[in-house]
């Protein structure tokens, strides 16, 4: 009961730390002419927010300004004066010692080890149910038609998609029209290369692990719609840009289906991924390093915790 109680609490604290740097990853990724791929990558900072509650410290971290208001900072490693060291920030301050967790009052304990036992509760929930319904899935295609190479067909599906992360496949409904097929082949093939099925799972497992946090539910949704338009700008760098309304054409015809485990070509956010389509164009080289520049600050702001007072 204590070491759940006390894995509880620190999980509390890092969801509270992953909820903020997901609001300004969500804030950033509404920048005019943003690369789709920076937008996507930057969610890798509250992702490790999410999973990882220390860090070294910088006085340029966020965590560093919030410290002095709202939050508590426990150094947890220290090699010697002066040297990088790691801390760990405590947003919920009701412990009186953290190693292990001494809570300040009797009823502050008693409130986090129910809150622990119903957090173990729902979290293995949703991860033994997300398991059964990603195998399930899996069960249901075992009988696709190979096409070629990584390439499967199935009645099955309602929409072209990745399926697997160790060997993916790329599994298309047999409705597809052949004109079409570049598009979506392409389309998914960046998915392989970039492993977001993969991606996908983990994202899906933080926010099991997370299910308090109504942030994250948004998180998860917007992580996905980035990680499509950031595919489709990848697409149309490759094809050209003269090839835009024909891809938006072959979205626009697989707008169905929708699967947290499987990176389906149509399956998120398909008005605005056509609007996107429709309006990209190249940046600059001057723009591809100012937004480099500012995607370096943003993510070292962001992924230093603050330092001890």
């Amino acid at each position: 009961m204590a070491m759940l109680s006390e894995i509880f609490y620190w999980v509390l604290n890092i969801s509270i730390i992953g909820g903020m740097t997901g609001l300004i990853v969500a804030l950033v990724r509404k920048i005019p002419r943003l690369p789709r791929f920076a937008a996507y990558a930057l969610w890798l900072v509250p992702l490790v927010r999410l999973w990882i509650p220390f860090g070294i410290a910088s006085r340029w971290s966020l965590l560093t300004l919030i410290s002095k208001y709202a939050t508590k900072t426990v150094i947890i490693w220290e090699k010697a004066p002066g040297s990088p060291y790691s801390t760990m920030s405590n947003f919920a301050q009701a412990a009186e010692s953290y190693f292990p967790v001494v809570y300040k009052t009797e009823l502050l304990k008693s409130v986090f080890e129910t809150a622990s036992i119903i957090w173990a509760i729902v979290g293995t929930t949703a991860i033994l149910t997300s398991v059964f319904l990603y195998a399930l899935t899996k069960r249901e295609l075992q009988d696709a038609r190979h096409l070629e190479g990584d390439v499967w067909m199935s009645a099955k599906v309602s929409a072209p998609a990745v399926y697997g992360i160790i060997k993916p496949r790329i599994i298309l409904p047999d409705w597809i029209p052949h004109s079409e097929l570049p598009f979506i082949l392409a389309h998914e093939q960046v998915h392989i290369l970039r492993r977001d099925n993969l991606w996908r799972v983990v994202a899906v497992l933080t926010l099991c692990v997370h299910w308090f946090n109504p942030l994250c539910w948004f998180f998860l949704k917007w992580f996905f719609t980035d990680m499509e338009l950031a595919c489709d700008a990848k697409v149309l760098k490759t094809m050209g840009e003269d090839k835009a309304k024909d891809y938006a054409s072959a979205l626009l015809s697989c707008a169905t289906g929708r699967s947290y485990f499987v990176s389906a070509f149509g399956g998120s956010n398909t008005r605005r991924r056509i609007e996107s389509v429709l309006s990209y164009k190249r940046l600059t080289t001057l723009s591809t390093v100012a937004f480099g520049a500012l995607i370096v600050a943003i993510c070292f702001v962001l992924i230093t915790n603050a330092v001890g007072g």
